[in-house]
């Protein structure tokens, strides 16, 4: 079983054995949405089934402009707020039936943004209770540079399965539960933007530029090394203790604009051993659209 990364070649391997599996291809673009399916068609791993961030993997939007409002679906609310609301775990749960995975399968989860988007597949199947999920390390470029078959033929409809929700292996917390510990030391926020925008110099998409009182900053770019893998567990249990100071781990809350780009950081801390952590799903684009919450620029202390 894979539970955190899968090497190019060991996804070669799997596919060869026969093991129930599912390979799940995320590749997105924030400010084309098109763009997404497009790569999809043009190039993937023979079989692969497409996740995308906003449809599948993400609940409606509420009213323009107002990220931190979302509309309810027939299964119940959304599970977060935000610019890419989490959907319920009942509509998640009928989206993996939809295109045929079940709970004895092996998850094998990839994009072309340096995990960005497909960490939250493999988060999301964590918070369902699905053991068995693995980013591919490298993404689809690391596929290919070992060699590995990409195809542009459009894959054959699943059959429907029955997949069941377990208890969630990693934790979701609110806006309520952050606002309620911010700044106490039994909560660590790290956020997971660039530097610009967490200290509120650039906001490209939400109202308030900054950040959420109290966080730290680690971009999710500074887990990967210059070949697009991940770093050694090591180097990134290192890093994350420099970054902590003391604090410990088991306080960390990961954030970003809209809980996506968080989940690298959450991936990374536990590959080195430090996890599991908690991810703040609505993020920045929550917190910065719920009237009477404190904002923060400049740099962390």
């Amino acid at each position: 079983m894979y539970t955190t990364l899968i090497s190019a070649e060991q996804l070669k391997t799997l596919l060869a054995s026969g093991t129930a599996s599912m390979v799940f291809d995320c590749s997105f673009e924030l400010m084309k949405p098109d763009a997404g399916p497009q790569l999809y068609r043009a190039a993937h791993i023979p079989g692969a089934v497409y996740a995308n961030i906003d449809t599948d993997l993400s609940a409606k939007h509420g009213a323009p402009g107002a990220h931190g409002v979302v509309v309810a679906q027939d299964d119940g609310p959304p599970a977060s707020g935000g610019r890419h609301p989490l959907p319920s775990r009942e509509r998640f749960a009928a989206w993996l039936s939809s295109v045929g995975f079940a709970n004895g399968m092996q998850a094998v989860v990839y994009d072309r943004n340096g995990a960005n988007y497909c960490g939250r597949l493999w988060w999301m199947l964590k918070w369902m209770g699905h053991e068995a999920a693995a980013v591919l390390d490298g993404g689809l470029q690391a596929w290919q540079a070992a060699g590995g078959e990409v195809t542009s033929r459009e894959e054959p409809t699943h059959f429907q399965s029955n997949f069941v929700a377990g208890a969630p292996l990693l934790k979701l917390v609110d806006t309520r539960t952050v606002a309620a510990r911010l700044e106490q030391p039994d909560q660590t926020l790290i956020d997971a933007r660039a530097a610009a925008r967490y200290r509120g110099e650039v906001e490209p998409l939400d109202p308030i530029a900054g950040h959420i009182p109290g966080a730290l900053n680690r971009p999710f770019t500074e887990n990967l090394g210059p070949d697009g893998k991940f770093k050694p567990a090591a180097q990134l249990r290192t890093e994350f203790e420099d970054l902590l100071a003391g604090r410990d781990p088991a306080t960390v809350v990961h954030q970003c604009g809209s809980g996506v780009s968080a989940v690298p950081n959450l991936l990374a801390m536990q590959i080195a051993g430090l996890g599991p952590t908690a991810l703040y799903a609505g993020s920045w684009s929550e917190w910065s659209n719920t009237p009477g919450l404190p904002t923060r620029q400049g740099a962390q202390a």
